[in-house]
């Protein structure tokens, strides 16, 4: 049990969880899952860990099938500039390992900024805390159980 599935459960919030079998050598984990998975990508989102100006890490969700656009990630966070966080303090902060990240449950609450794409979905899936798992959840309760603000985080 991941500490995102613990909380979901702490907080009786309804969600599925979907297991499938990663393979290590895969080049995205997120367009893996949706086809381990049989669901459209444009459901599956990823989580990504920025670093702002000002040292503050946040977490951006998005679809897989996407690129995140760090301009609009620093505007909806209040910064001037953001980029892709080191490797070792997206781990240390969240208490997940790359490709397994989580939005849910993560050791530091961090800032948390989701693509408006998400509400186009009764449900969408994230991470449940390690490669080969996901969480399947509506986006209002993902946005309740991280305090996520949305916006558009994608490059167009």
């Amino acid at each position: 049990m991941t500490p995102a599935i613990t909380l979901l459960k702490k907080q009786k919030i309804t969600c599925t969880i979907h297991e499938y079998q990663h393979d290590p050598q895969t080049p995205s984990y997120g367009l893996e899952a949706a086809e381990k998975l049989g669901i459209e990508p444009d459901r599956v989102f990823k989580t990504l860990i920025a670093t702002l100006n000002t040292g503050d890490l946040v977490v951006a969700i998005l679809p897989v099938t996407s690129q995140l656009n760090l301009k609009a990630l620093a505007k909806l966070a209040g910064a001037k500039k953001a980029e892709m966080a080191d490797t070792q303090k997206a781990q240390s902060a969240t208490g997940y390992l790359v490709g397994g990240i989580s939005p849910i449950g993560q050791k530091r609450r961090l800032a948390t900024y989701l693509d408006r794409s998400a509400e186009q979905s009764s449900t969408i899936f994230v991470s449940a805390g390690k490669r080969g798992l996901e969480v399947e959840l509506s986006p209002s309760d993902l946005i309740n159980v991280t305090q996520a603000q949305t916006g558009l985080l994608q490059q167009v």
